[in-house]
């Protein structure tokens, strides 16, 4: 999620500048942008070889031709600069991929559509002060997920990008390994793949390598023997997306291409669709599958159950198709998979229960996915063919960002503890410390809470007392407002630690019968047990004395109002 407002507001500023140039399409403009990117970043990412050729006392080897290098163009006068880029940049950047590639495919028919030399100038400039190599992250999917926002169409069809450190959170999960086929059956802009070749990278990088002096991430898989090296950029990732207008195929090519994946294997199919024969191919899915979409039945691939035309269904069937045995998978789906009570709904959650092993299930908040969407949703692990005992649910509540269209980022953020609970899911000593904290926790809430309800019984009555109270008594006031204090100072010792007691509840155990006994339900709601805490009501008795006392107290305002309406007769 893109949260720098500075870096907002340049993307804006380029935006409005392309279109004032003529690129009133906003798929043009994106593509445009990403072209420019994709040149600036390659200029950064020989930048930083080269230094790391210095770090290493090593020669430096130039991928790109001086004269192509952005840093080489971008100074000349604007229409040189213009004629450079549609002469010899950009033909060099559309045979740039290596042969065979999803690169090479797709940037064959890419045009460069920018007009006007100013525009150019003015737009590579504002590039340059976006400091991208200093960001530390994939800033392109940033950009382009802000990008998003300008479409009319985005967020329809579920087609949204998924956030960075839900990806992240999710590749974790997953752990997936060097020699491991990875594949994505909905890439877009390619996120899950390069965060699962970042991952695998980082596990696999010296200590003394991976940071440098300035605390800047280098994974570079100096530990990967070069034969698992080669298979990781070259064979190990695969996605597919059915983007028939290339854009998303030309992106995504480009971002694994930018992070070291020198041939992208990236394929134009709708793999729903009769011609995804695909079986066995994978032993890791990584996804967030388009949500609300609806297939044509004729356009079915018949391995799949033709009757069901839910996408964010047949994705699951599919993914099971394409996964090797003992195959993992970490995939995103709205709310509606858990507990829709449609046939189709109970007989996916069914085949991942009887016939595969649910490993977990990570309920996340609604405001995830916004501004796009403000729709619930769920992560699924599971592994094929494996058997089911229990489930693992963890019922997240905050995911580091504002559940708001801003999405701001925040202080309550439940992903590092979830994927410490993950981690240690099966260690009996970190679950035991967690059940003993929590009845630690509650031992001091008792009288806490205990107080409190007092004092709201106090309250109660003072809130009375001060209503039926002669003018000139100002005790029950005073010791209103002083129980109200107390309250709030209360509270305020209460909240921490419930807030600790709400975090700790947040993971348990599910035993597969129970969710048998539940049509196959996988709402965390369904399972999670939460204590209840006593709450203060007045007695009925009480109601009715008081009642009473307020009728004789109204009767008596009335007399005298009586009295004094008639003695001014």
């Amino acid at each position: 999620m893109l949260t720098n407002s500075k870096l907002r507001s340049q993307v804006d500023d380029i935006w409005d500048r392309l279109w004032s140039a003529g690129l009133s399409l906003p798929t043009d403009s994106i593509e445009q942008f990403s072209y420019l990117l994709f040149l600036k970043r390659l200029d950064d990412e020989e930048n930083k070889r080269e230094k790391q050729a210095k770090r290493r006392n090593k020669p430096f080897e130039p991928k790109i031709p001086t004269e192509l290098r952005w840093s080489h163009w971008v100074n000349f006068k604007a229409d040189a600069a213009l004629k450079h880029v549609r002469e010899k940049v950009f033909p060099w950047l559309r045979s740039a991929g290596t042969e065979g590639s999803s690169f090479e495919r797709y940037m064959k028919n890419a045009e460069f559509k920018i007009s006007k030399a100013g525009t150019l100038i003015e737009v590579c400039k504002i590039i340059d002060a976006m400091n991208i190599a200093e960001q530390n992250q994939d800033v392109q999917g940033d950009l382009y997920e802000y990008l998003l926002n300008k479409l009319s169409s985005a967020g329809l069809n579920g087609q949204f990008r998924t956030p960075r450190h839900i990806i992240r959170m999710m590749v974790e999960i997953i752990d997936p390994q060097p020699k491991e086929r990875i594949g994505d059956l909905a890439a877009g802009t390619c996120g899950f793949l390069v965060n699962a070749y970042q991952y695998i990278l980082e596990q696999h990088t010296s200590p003394k390598v991976l940071y440098d002096a300035e605390g800047n991430k280098h994974a570079v898989g100096d530990l990967l023997p070069a034969e698992s090296l080669k298979f990781l950029k070259n064979e190990a990732l695969t996605a597919y997306d059915n983007d028939s207008g290339m854009t998303m195929l030309r992106i995504g090519s480009m971002n694994l291409m930018l992070h070291g994946i020198e041939q992208p294997r990236f394929f134009l199919m709708d793999t729903l669709s009769k011609a995804f024969n695909d079986e066995k191919t994978l032993d890791v899915v990584l996804m967030n599958p388009p949500f609300t979409g609806k297939m044509d039945e004729s356009d079915i691939n018949p391995a799949l159950p033709t009757k069901c035309k839910k996408t964010e269904l047949l994705f699951l069937h599919q993914i099971l198709r394409v996964l090797e045995m003992g195959g993992r998978c970490a995939v995103i789906v709205p709310d509606g998979v858990l507990f829709g009570s449609s046939k189709q709904h109970q007989d996916i959650r069914k085949k991942l229960l009887e016939e595969n092993r649910l490993d977990g299930v990570i309920s996340m908040p609604s405001g995830v996915f916004k501004p796009y969407a403000g729709v619930s949703t769920a992560g699924l692990i599971f592994t094929r063919g494996a058997t089911t005992n229990r489930i693992w649910f963890y019922d997240m509540e905050h995911d580091g960002f504002s559940l708001d269209d801003k999405r701001q980022p925040v202080s309550e953020n439940d992903i590092p503890d979830i994927l410490e609970c993950w981690k240690c899911r099966f260690d009996e000593d970190f679950n035991a410390q967690r059940e003993s904290r929590k009845l630690a926790i509650k031992e001091l809430l008792t009288p806490l809470k205990a107080k409190r309800l007092e004092l709201e019984q106090d309250i109660n009555r003072l809130k009375f007392e001060e209503v039926i109270a002669p003018e000139d008594d100002d005790r029950p006031r005073l010791a209103l407002e002083e129980a109200e204090a107390q309250i709030k100072e209360l509270s305020e010792k209460i909240a921490p630690l419930q807030n600790e007691i709400n975090r700790l509840n947040r993971q348990f155990w599910v035993e597969k019968a129970l969710v048998q006994a539940n049509k196959y339900d996988l709402s965390a709601s369904r399972y999670r047990q939460v204590e209840q805490d006593e709450v203060f009501y007045e007695a009925p008795e009480v109601t009715i004395e008081r009642s009473l006392t307020l009728e004789s107290f109204i009767k008596q305002e009335y007399e005298e109002l009586k009295s004094l309406l008639l003695g001014s007769d």
